[in-house]
């Protein structure tokens, strides 16, 4: 029946605009800037840029045809369990009209008025609205870093002296890989001692990394960059904050390599300019959380694990949340139980893609009130069923920061709540 519906409703619309001369500017555009040019711009995530008509028009038909089986614009979060400010997709109808645009020819048309006045400035005001804006401060690796030939995975710190006289505010921020081939997950944390200048370059596994480990961090987690993330840009009033004197932190994991590569990544940071009223905390779950340990997936079998945490002294406010598994990963869900057992739903994700990760920012800032139970379930797949499975013929798995191991973790970005939070929206102004 639904398929049914589907093609009566795309053969109704396909003969409805046959009649209409359908142009980029009127049309196109701003389907992909809703959808596409957040990742597709230059120094994004996507393979290339898709911001004017002349870099749509040449890929006209791909564009078509991805959208059309709907691998393109990704989003695997399940949006009928959860709204988000940054959700993507398409329509039967928006797909139908961009088969029908290039079926005329991908005509250019005019730009209206608005579009004119807007060149050179942002038109969406919304999670992508920095586009244009150049950050504040463009923090880089100290050194080049040389990924060996020898089809290893690394495992990398690196030391970052921000040169910070003052406190900053800091409302977005962007981890740029220096190479995309070998970069595989970056985790940026906050170090206020001044004491970790010697880990710069230091293996994951080296024995002296111990010793590193027993100093607090001022923020276990800045930010982290997983395959399909982009920037984190939070909502006006609130922003993480960096003391003066911090240097940053930077965990790199690298992609086995069979030739030498060079990786430079920097992280860019963009500053409040707008008064802040709070400032953003990080609440993470990892392997250390799991209710039904241990975190063993044996070989050619299905497996579920559990997480808790709380419950919460404070009542707070989620501002997104980044759930992380690798490739036996199937499905993931994470939602909070309140002391009146009401849900507070955050993520549900029912085909879980490894290339796809994201921050999933909350349309509207979620209340979780204080003595609330955070808790999540992933399931995985170990069996050879699993296209995905990193071993031929399958073996047990555990966890570990390889590829081929398996990792349960999500971060939630919060702010201490205030009387209507649960009420305001994640749009910010234009910048």
């Amino acid at each position: 029946m639904r398929l049914g519906l589907t093609l009566s409703l795309l053969f109704f619309i396909t003969n409805s605009w046959a009649q209409t001369k359908l142009t980029f500017y009127e049309h196109i555009e701003p389907l992909i800037a809703k959808n596409c040019t957040g990742c597709h711009r230059p120094g994004g995530i996507g393979p290339f840029s898709l911001q004017t008509y002349q870099e749509v028009s040449k890929r006209s038909e791909f564009v078509a045809k991805v959208t059309q089986i709907r691998y393109m614009p990704p989003f695997p979060a399940d949006r009928s369990f959860q709204h988000y400010a940054n959700e993507r997709g398409l329509t039967d109808e928006e797909i139908a009209l961009i088969q029908q645009w290039v079926a005329q020819g991908s005509v250019e048309g005019k730009k209206s008025k608005e579009q004119k006045l807007a060149k050179g400035k942002e038109r969406d005001a919304s999670f992508v609205s920095m586009t244009m804006r150049q950050p504040d401060l463009v923090l880089k690796m100290q050194n080049a870093f040389t990924v060996p030939n020898t089809g290893v995975e690394e495992f990398r710190y690196f030391h970052i002296p921000t040169g910070l006289t003052e406190d900053v505010m800091v409302e977005a921020i962007e981890f740029l890989p220096g190479n995309r081939k070998v970069v595989h997950h970056s985790r940026v944390m906050v170090d206020t001692s001044g004491r970790m200048a010697g880990l710069e370059g230091m293996h994951g596994a080296d024995p002296k990394l111990a010793e590193f480990q027993k100093i607090p961090m001022a923020d276990e987690f800045l930010y982290g960059w997983v395959p399909g993330n982009d920037r984190i840009q939070f909502p006006d009033g609130v922003a993480k904050k960096i003391k003066a004197h911090s240097n940053l932190i930077l965990y790199m994991h690298y992609s086995p390599s069979a030739t030498f590569q060079t990786d430079q990544s920097e992280i860019r940071l963009y500053y409040t300019r707008k008064p802040v009223e709070r400032e953003v905390q990080s609440l993470i779950l990892h392997e250390q959380h799991i209710t039904n340990p241990p975190f063993l997936i044996r070989a050619n079998q299905k497996a579920s694990f559990f997480m808790s945490l709380g419950p919460l002294k404070e009542d707070i406010s989620a501002i997104s949340i980044l759930p992380h598994m690798h490739y036996l990963g199937k499905t993931f869900k994470s939602f909070g139980i309140t002391p009146d057992g009401d849900l507070a739903p955050f993520i549900k994700i029912d085909n879980w893609d490894f290339n796809w990760q994201m921050t999933y920012q909350f349309e509207k800032l979620v209340k979780v009130p204080r003595g609330t139970v955070i808790l999540a379930e992933a399931a995985y797949d170990n069996t050879e069923e699993n296209l995905l499975n990193p071993f031929k013929p399958a073996r047990d798995v555990g966890f570990g920061w390889n590829t081929t191991s398996e990792m349960m973790e999500m971060v939630i970005y919060y702010v201490p709540y205030r009387t209507g939070d649960e009420n305001r929206l994640q749009v910010t102004s234009t910048k």
